[in-house]
């Protein structure tokens, strides 16, 4: 069987194992259209860990705390890899941070976070399924009400 290789980048960064129904959400949180050098994007890709994944490799760029944090919130079961050289040099499993700070919009409209410039502030409930809890209003959310900012 024929198989499509992806070329390997020389330095910057490997996200892999990202369900393939998110990859385009990690590229949108990404803001990859300002990277000069070379993306590849793979989606509904084989996978024996999770069924269909995708794959994202993005030349010369290093992910910020805050990019890894928004990452795990929509694919927490996504790897991360660090390239130098052609050589993985960090390889990480994403995992959800207990406490999220100042990108996720409360879904609670009379929050005072949606009224006042405060920074947003949740808490991690419940790992799997994901919920989270804000710090001001205390109303809990799952996955699927989170709204990154």
């Amino acid at each position: 069987m024929k198989q499509l290789k992806v070329s390997a980048i020389r330095e910057g960064t490997v996200i892999d194992h990202i369900p393939s129904d998110v990859t385009f959400k990690v590229v949108e949180i990404l803001k990859l259209n300002s990277v000069k050098e070379i993306i590849s994007v793979a989606a509904n890709l084989d996978s024996k860990k999770i069924g269909k994944k995708g794959i994202i490799k993005i030349g010369g760029k290093f992910l910020g705390e805050e990019e890894v944090n928004k990452i795990a919130l929509v694919a927490p079961a996504a790897t991360l890899s660090i390239i130098k050289d052609f050589k993985v040099v960090e390889k990480n499993k994403l995992t959800i941070p207990k406490t999220i700070e100042g990108f996720v919009k409360c879904f609670n409209p009379n929050c005072i976070t949606n009224h006042e410039e405060i920074k947003t502030k949740f808490h991690v409930a419940n790992q799997k399924p994901l919920k989270i809890r804000c710090h001001y209003c205390e109303r809990a959310m799952a996955s699927n009400d989170i709204v990154l900012k």
